[in-house]
Order: C-alpha cells, then sequence, then structure tokens
C-alpha cells in the first residue's frame, strides 16, 4: 500500500558511543543516505563523554568512523551524564534528548536500524507522540501471588497523576500484556525534544529512585526506558496505532537487533540493502574494522546463518532461533 506523506523538517536524534554503536550508527547513516536522498534535516549522534558516570571512556574512539559520520552528514554533539551512565547506558537516550535544538521536531532511533524504504513517505505527526510497537510482553512479569498487569501499571499512571482507564486497548482480554501501553524504545518521536525529554527524565528518575510497592518483584534493568515512555507518550497526549501499519518496523526501517538475527529472520530487500549499502568502499574500509560486520557481512557469515531458516516457517520465540545459530557455531554481537 502506498502512503503519502506531506514534505516536513525534521531532526533525527542517534547515541553513538566506543564499539558496536560506532559502527551500527555508520550503517545506519548510509543506508539512510541511500534510501532517503531527500531527507534535509539535521542526524544529530550524541556522544557520550568521559566523566564520574562511566568507569571507562564512553566516547568514539574510531577515527575513521568518527570522521566517515561526519562525511554522511552526522552532527555529532557532546552527552554528559548526569543522571545514568554506566549503570543504566539506556538512559543516554533520555538524557540526550535536552542536548538537541528546542522546539524542533524530532525523531529518536536505536542506532541498529537500517533504512530499507524512504523515510519521507512517513506521515509523523509530532504534535501527536508514539512509539515503536515492534514490541513483546517483556515488561511487566507478574509474579504469582503478586499484583497483575493491571495492579503494577495503574500504580505507576497514579504515581504521575495520568488517567489509567483510558490508556486501555478494551479489544484486548484483562490481564493481557497487549491490553496496556507499551512499546519498543527503538524509536519514538515529538514536536520538541525538551518537553520530552524533560518529561521523560523525571519519570524514569523517579521508577528509578521511588518506584511504586507494586513493582517490588520486577526488574527494571534493562526496562526502564520502556516502563516510563508510555507513561510519556500518555501525557503529551500520544498513544498507539498513530502511524499507518507496516512503514516503520516494515518497509522503510528494520530494527535488526543484532546481524545474525538479521540475516536469520528478514525478507531478502533488506538483505540486499544491507550488503548494497555495505558495499560501498567507504563504508566497507570502515565497518571491516568490527569484527561481527567483517565476518557477517564481508565473508559470507550471515549467508550462512541464512540458509538454516525458513522466512515461511520460523521459530516462534527467538531464544530457539539465537540457540540454532549459536550450535552452529555462527553467532556473533
Amino acid at each position: 500500500m502506498t502512503f503519502t506523506a506531506k514534505p516536513q523538517k525534521f531532526n533525527i536524534l542517534l547515541i553513538a558511543q566506543a564499539g558496536r554503536l560506532t559502527f551500527e550508527a555508520v550503517l545506519l547513516l548510509a543506508s539512510l543516505r541511500r534510501m532517503s536522498p531527500g531527507f534535509d534535516g539535521t542526524v544529530f549522534i550524541a556522544e557520550p563523554q568521559p566523566g564520574p558516570m562511566w568507569q571507562k571512556d564512553p566516547s568514539i574512539r574510531n577515527d575513521a568512523a568518527r570522521a566517515l559520520l561526519q562525511e554522511l552528514g552526522a552532527k555529532i554533539i557532546p552527552l554528559r551524564n548526569e543522571v545514568f551512565g554506566q549503570s543504566y547506558p539506556h538512559g543516554n537516550k533520555i538524557e540526550a534528548l535536552l542536548a538537541l535544538p528546542e522546539a524542533e521536531p524530532f525523531l529518536f532511533l536505536d542506532t541498529d536500524t537500517l533504512f530499507t524504504g524512504d523515510l519521507a513517505r512517513v506521515p509523523f505527526d509530532f504534535d501527536v507522540p508514539s512509539a515503536s510497537q515492534k514490541v513483546t510482553g517483556t515488561w511487566p512479569k507478574p509474579e504469582l501471588y503478586g499484583p497483575g498487569y493491571t495492579g503494577i501499571w495503574q500504580s505507576l499512571y497514579d504515581k504521575f497523576d495520568l488517567p489509567f482507564e483510558i490508556s486501555l486497548d478494551l479489544s484486548q482480554p484483562d490481564e493481557y500484556w497487549r491490553r496496556y501501553l507499551y512499546f519498543n524504545a527503538g524509536f519514538f518521536y515529538y514536536r520538541c525534544p525538551h518537553v520530552f525529554g524533560r518529561l521523560f527524565l523525571d519519570y524514569a528518575r523517579s521508577i528509578r529512585d521511588d518506584p511504586p510497592r507494586t513493582l517490588a518483584c520486577q526488574s527494571l534493568d534493562p526496562w526502564l526506558d520502556q516502563v516510563a515512555l508510555p507513561l510519556v507518550i500518555h501525557a503529551l497526549g500520544g498513544g498507539r496505532d498513530k502511524l499507518p501499519a507496516g512503514l516503520m518496523d516494515g518497509e522503510i526501517t528494520c530494527h535488526y537487533r543484532l546481524l545474525p538475527l538479521l540475516y536469520a529472520r528478514e525478507a531478502d530487500h533488506v538483505v540486499d540493502v544491507l550488503e548494497t549499502v555495505a558495499a560501498e568502499q567507504s563504508i566497507k574500509r570502515v565497518l571491516k574494522q568490527y569484527d561481527p560486520f567483517k565476518f557477517m557481512i564481508y565473508h559470507g557469515r550471515g549467508q550462512k546463518v541464512r540458509a538454516l531458516f525458513d522466512r515461511a516457517n520460523l521459530p516462534r520465540k527467538e531464544q530457539a532461533i539465537r540457540n540454532k545459530i549459536r550450535r552452529e557455531g555462527y553467532w556473533m554481537r
């Protein structure tokens, strides 16, 4: 199906630091430039800075990758952690929002995202925030004799004086995780990063430091960002199903998580885009410096992983996919 979006200008925010995220950011930027050549917003890459919140220097230390990111049009900005850091790196996406230009629409993307279509086709309404619905029921995990989904989620809405009932999807059964507003934090968007970021930071820090009693048996690592995110979106008047289905996390972007999973389960078009983008010499010279990309893309290990699976009949659970790849000796991350 074809969707037509009004031309609009917005910024993209990524987080990149030493290691895997540096090379994922290169691949993301290269795929954006190939698949969305008309994108004229700014791509901001927030780079965590060394300091008391980190045990080691988290900044980008590969000079060739840094130069290539800038050649691809990225603006690298410093991220000085004050709340999170080494103890919760997922918090980078929260704190980085306050480093963006105020009152300019933004789209946050995890670096493990590949563009497979033209971003201009996505009809974002930046006044009505939303986030990725490519999500499974990872949180909460109700205990046998503890509060259920309703008790846990309602306690969070009550904590921040938010109306709970209107957040529910009443087409889903009571105590089934899809009834409750829950997103993957792989992408989210809004009209102002400072408004969104201040609320996100306030909610996440408050949940971490003073959680409701109903969360006593619930893990917040690594789920804290995904616990706070639906509350932020709800507070700002957003919700689920705000974009046409099948564009983000579909025809336009692929949130692949790790390359072995991409090769195992994604469509041929995704693999074709990946290998076409990665074949460009300037991209190849940098990506080959990271072993998982070197072996999966350039030494053919990804195609060996691909041959292990029938995309029309994949295992229902991701763990089964991971286990099969490991058994064959092809797992890398």
